[in-house]
């Protein structure tokens, strides 16, 4: 498995996060997006409206290396924040059934995940590993 079960509990928890992808013009670019985790393929799938359309598909067709992050306030008191970031590769997916929740996909296949506030005995603990992509 790239997640670990925290991590997966907390992605499939989660509906929004934002997809940092490079532009043309060797700027970034950070959007709000709908996220899926997607338990078969071990990746996450960015979903949205018109998505083929959008000036993040187009810098990812042109630059598919792109992070993603998720995270949310537990507690302000105590101060208890929580979250995902995935750096990974974009595959960009267009046609009937490639998601169920829509025809357009922005997969992003793992290659570093790093996660925090995950624990609740160690919320602090930040854990960081790269991932290989997987065989075949």
């Amino acid at each position: 498995m790239m997640f670990t079960e925290a991590e997966i509990e907390y992605l499939d928890g989660q509906r929004l996060g934002r997809l940092a992808t490079v532009g043309p013009d060797g700027y970034p670019q950070n959007r709000p997006v709908g996220v899926h985790y997607n338990t078969e393929k071990q990746t996450i799938d960015v979903v949205g409206y018109d998505l083929s359309t959008s000036r993040k598909w187009r810098n990812a067709e042109s630059h598919p290396y792109v992070s993603f992050v998720v995270d949310d306030l537990v507690s302000v008191k105590p101060w208890r924040a929580r979250g995902i970031e995935v750096r990974g590769e974009a595959e960009l997916l267009r046609g009937p059934g490639v998601s169920p929740f829509g025809d357009e996909v922005i997969r992003i296949h793992p290659r570093r995940i790093l996660s925090w506030g995950l624990d609740p005995e160690n919320s602090r603990r930040m854990v960081k590993r790269d991932v290989a992509a997987p065989a075949g």
